[in-house]
């Protein structure tokens, strides 16, 4: 079954920090209209940070979303729509970890919620550390410690790590590096 779509309009109904809301009437097969939620994301960016000894930095963070503390690699909202995912990555890795490196390597490209939401988060692996200096935002609360990929396999099929991009993520580095 082939159903044609067709966007009527779109309403801004909300503009914030980093995501818009929009509505969007929609057409389909010529002979009804529906509204659809619509949220723009200017995208992010996450790193896998790994150590010499082979454990990965993570960052414990409060989450007001959820109302609780989480588990989750680094990352953070690219600072423009066109700012690539590996400067944002590096300075994500740098901010939050107080470490950075010259070695970053593409890992995967993730969609977080296609249903409704752009959001688009370029993910990479982070080798060869140089300690540096953590430069935390002002409403960033950040706790680092690191994990071998076993532990951090064991907190996800726990439930004890829920964030997609950081499930993700470390299973693409689990499976990339046969781990």
């Amino acid at each position: 079954m082939s159903e044609q779509i067709k966007r009527l309009k779109r309403e801004l109904k909300f503009k914030g920090k980093i995501i818009d809301f929009y509505q969007d009437t929609m057409e389909i097969n010529g002979d009804h209209t529906v509204i659809w939620d619509f949220i723009k994301h200017k995208g992010a960016a996450a790193v896998v940070p790994v150590t010499k000894e082979g454990k990965i930095l993570m960052v414990r963070q409060y989450r007001n979303a959820l109302d609780r503390y989480t588990l989750e690699i680094p990352a953070g909202a690219l600072d423009a729509e066109d700012e690539p995912g590996r400067e944002c990555a590096s300075r994500e890795l740098e901010e939050e970890t107080g470490y950075r490196s010259e070695n970053l390597e593409w890992l995967i490209t993730l969609r977080t919620t296609v249903a409704f939401c752009n959001e688009r988060i370029e993910v990479y692996v982070a080798k060869d550390l140089i300690p540096s200096k953590q430069h935390l935002d002002e409403d960033e609360f950040i706790d680092l410690k690191a994990y071998t990929i076993d532990e951090l396999k064991e907190k996800i099929l726990t439930g004890e790590i829920e964030d997609a991009k950081t499930v993700a993520s470390l299973m693409a580095y689990a499976v990339k590096y046969h781990v």
